[in-house]
């Protein structure tokens, strides 16, 4: 019989976690002193040991690793094991390689554009809005361009809204593919939830799905976003990740007087 030191030198593991795998039943001392409460092992318990410590070293959890060690399972069922942790282990490499992409693109975007934070850009699943809305056509990008139709159009839809009786929400603009000539059809509205609120010629209730987003949030003004814009998508390339849809901006703050208050949520949707 050999004491607890003992066997974890001869296991080399400490004597913890020998009381450890004691706790969980995995691996029980051949006896246990009823007055000193100190566990003695036989040397033939050190092949449990190392069946444990292999499959340890095979990233199984402990719950996984019990009835291997006491159903003394078939060559079929050990396959089966282990082909399940093999595929877990690819997911696992595939998920860092991911983030691996994504800390280059901070990377990059440290030693490149100052339009923002590169280490503020977020990786997120959106929830579905449900969103009255008015659109326009803007002659390009650009707060020159976009300014003027924005304006135009939130006056619109609050109107709309009041006279429906409904509460606006967050306001919440969105855009489509701009045309061969350079114009881009805007899209500004609130939203609304579960209230009730029709449809006319000029405001209409929409649902923006759910989808996965690189997402910024920039601060102050809107006369310099295309810049924001342009580091953000520079970011998404760089992470190996791919453009999937049309970018939204959410307004969390939107101070007309003091523009240098704003506080907008730039969202560009990525493929999952």
């Amino acid at each position: 019989m050999l004491n607890i030191g003992e066997f974890a030198r001869l296991g080399q593991v400490s004597p913890r976690m020998l009381r450890h795998y004691d706790e969980t039943g995995l691996l029980k001392p051949s006896r246990v002193d009823s007055q000193t409460g100190y566990r003695s092992y036989e040397v033939a318990q050190l092949g449990r040991l190392h069946r444990l410590l292999a499959l340890r070293d095979l990233g199984l959890s402990l719950e996984q690793i019990q009835p291997m060690l006491d159903d003394d399972p078939s060559v079929e069922q050990l396959r089966g094991m282990l082909r399940l942790r093999q595929a877990q282990i690819e997911r696992e490499v595939t998920d860092e390689q991911a983030r691996l992409r994504r800390v280059d693109a901070h990377l990059r975007a440290l030693e490149g554009s100052k339009a923002m934070s590169s280490i503020d850009v977020a990786i997120k699943t959106t929830e579905p809005i449900r969103l009255a809305e008015a659109s326009g056509p803007a002659p390009g990008f650009g707060h020159e361009n976009l300014s003027p139709v924005f304006h135009r159009l939130v006056p619109t839809v609050l109107g709309h809204l009041g006279r429906a009786g409904a509460r606006p929400g967050i306001m919440v603009a969105w855009y489509e593919e701009p045309a061969e000539d350079g114009t881009v059809v805007l899209h500004a509205g609130f939203e609304v939830d579960n209230q009730s609120v029709p449809d006319d010629d000029d405001v209409r209730v929409v649902e923006l799905p759910t989808v996965r987003v690189a997402s910024v949030i920039h601060h102050g003004p809107m006369d310099n976003v295309l810049s924001v814009y342009e580091a953000l998508a520079k970011w998404i390339e760089d992470s190996g990740n791919e453009f999937a849809g049309r970018s939204r901006e959410l307004y969390h703050q939107w101070d007309d007087d003091h523009p240098e208050r704003s506080v907008t949520e730039l969202q560009m949707p990525i493929a999952s």
